[in-house]
């Protein structure tokens, strides 16, 4: 059986983020893939988003719109 879930790594420990429908003890292999790289473009890019689409000229364009 292949399942793949997505989990935390915290203070040496891999907490995932749903329970497993296992036995207990059973031995299972684990396969990191970790994009550390890509989170951080994930969290520029939506910083980035942000600044273009929250801001106070988008309210004026808005008000125009409606005229």
């Amino acid at each position: 059986m292949t399942t793949t879930v997505e989990a935390i790594y915290e203070n040496g420990k891999i907490i995932l983020s749903q329970p497993l429908s296992l036995p207990e003890k059973s031995h299972v292999r684990v396969t990191i893939e970790a994009d550390v790289e890509r989170e951080s473009w994930l969290k520029l890019s939506e910083e980035n988003l942000s600044k273009t689409w929250n801001n106070a000229d988008d309210d004026v364009f808005n008000e125009l719109l409606s005229q």
